[in-house]
């Protein structure tokens, strides 16, 4: 599996071994590697290929998304790509804003660029939650303010609207720490100039399903 990694740091630990044994069928792409090289490049960002795993971010949601065993499943037959984050060194969300930007151009030729993590995430409250399934205020909040930096306002100022989401009171409850939240701010950059819609969200304890698409259909 090629991996394309921009000085990241893996932070799955922790958990069940048969987490770490899940096998998900899937190919790479020497292409599109290559072409992603090429975008981070001119973008500015340093980025080498690896082969590794898939990440958790990745088999976890497409083992949902795209079940294996299903006839309608889109895998193994179309090629996956994983692009590891920048290691989090501060809340600088322009950062992931430009990861973004340079994988913007291959929307335009056919290829589906999926950014996983969560709108809230909290591990620690939701271990010492005496009720994981009741939503904690911070988890609403800041869930509800995720939805209207990504779909109120002009889309121009959106960058700006959701880089402030990391000064809010209830932002480190949200999310101890960032890596679960850029994602979105990767795929607000590559949707830029489209219009952002949450399509579903449940906030159960410490967490939030939130998902955002970017652009039509």
């Amino acid at each position: 599996m090629a991996q394309f990694e921009t000085n990241s740091r893996s932070s799955f630990y922790g958990f069940p071994k048969h987490y770490y044994e899940h096998k998900y069928p899937s190919i790479g792409s020497s292409a599109l590697a290559s072409q992603l090289a090429t975008l981070l490049t001119e973008e500015g960002i340093k980025s080498k290929s690896v082969k590794r795993g898939l990440d958790h971010g990745v088999f976890a949601s497409f083992s949902i998304l795209f079940p294996p065993s299903s006839t309608n499943a889109l895998f193994p037959n179309i090629p996956l790509v994983q692009i590891s984050l920048p290691s989090p060194t501060s809340p600088d969300s322009s950062r992931y804003i430009s990861l973004g930007r340079a994988l913007s151009p291959l929307r335009s030729q056919g290829v589906v660029i999926i950014c996983s993590g969560m709108a809230v995430h909290n591990l620690r409250d939701l271990f010492s939650n005496p009720d994981p399934s009741k939503p904690l205020n911070y988890a609403i909040t800041f869930d509800e303010a995720l939805r209207s930096a990504v779909e109120d306002g002009g889309v121009e100022e959106r960058a700006e609207r959701m880089g402030l989401l990391l000064q809010r009171k209830d932002a480190k409850r949200a999310h101890p720490s960032w890596d679960h939240l850029w994602p979105v701010f990767v795929a607000a950059g590559a949707g830029e100039g489209d219009a952002g819609k949450r399509i579903w969200t449940l906030v159960e304890g410490s967490m939030s399903w939130g998902m955002f698409r970017f652009g039509g259909v």
